[in-house]
């Protein structure tokens, strides 16, 4: 009888710590968390009010209403960010949020509600604005996108590509009002790539073997321009003496 009265105050036991500690939880979930509950790793740019701007929470908010995920998508696109995950905790109390930021490699420039503004731009072709960049520990780019829109992306991203794999040396990638894409080699000068993107690749296989061979035969003349729009003809125009 003692060993089943001690079996069954040990039960009791356990199931009043368990209701207890449940009741915290729920207490602590209901709980508000203030600006001064967000504590960020990763990097020192952001602030606890830059986390709060750029998203549609409106602090204080209870712990328990925070949509982490949603959270999450907000502030990848606002703060244009490598990634970023927030997760809620009980102890100590508060959101933790660790941001991985973009490394600029290359100024950038676009128009929003026929607003220019300047930033920089990743390896892929992210565009990250000033505000939200590191400049102090930026080595100088080289490279300058102009007109740089969200669809051109994966085009940006494949010239930087590219140049990492080759010889060239792309300085200058313009995109007109329509999309027509123009580079600017270092040595080759300005090459229209034009409108589809699905020669982009084609095509700086070609300014490649150009740059090699007017290298290779120490070409005279200064070149003007050079239209690849049409990769199978290339067409050269140089500048008459």
């Amino acid at each position: 009888m003692k060993n089943e009265k001690r079996i069954y105050n040990s039960r009791f036991l356990l199931l009043l710590l368990f209701s207890i500690s449940t009741s915290l939880i729920s207490i602590k979930t209901l709980k508000k968390v203030y600006l001064r509950d967000i504590r960020i790793s990763g990097s020192e740019l952001f602030s606890q009010n830059d986390l709060a701007k750029n998203s549609s929470l409106e602090f204080p908010i209870r712990l328990i209403l925070i949509n982490t995920f949603f959270l999450e998508k907000e502030l990848k696109k606002n703060l244009s960010l490598k990634n970023v995950s927030v997760n809620r905790e009980l102890f100590p109390f508060g959101l933790k949020v660790n941001i991985n930021t973009r490394t600029p490699i290359a100024y950038g420039e676009k128009i929003l509600n026929d607003e220019k503004i300047l930033g920089f731009i990743d390896k892929d072709g992210v565009f990250i604005d000033r505000k939200n960049s590191d400049e102090k520990n930026l080595n100088k780019p080289t490279i300058q996108v102009f007109g740089w829109k969200d669809k051109f992306k994966k085009i940006i991203s494949e010239i930087f590509i590219a140049q990492e794999n080759n010889k060239f040396e792309i300085v200058k990638i313009t995109f007109s009002p329509n999309g027509f894409l123009t580079v600017e080699e270092k040595d080759l000068k300005t090459i229209f790539l034009g409108f589809n993107p699905n020669l982009i690749n084609y095509q700086l296989q070609i300014i490649n073997k150009l740059k090699n061979e007017f290298k290779k035969n120490n070409f005279p003349e200064k070149i003007d321009n050079i239209d690849l729009t049409d990769p199978n003809k290339p067409k050269i125009k140089v500048f008459k003496r």
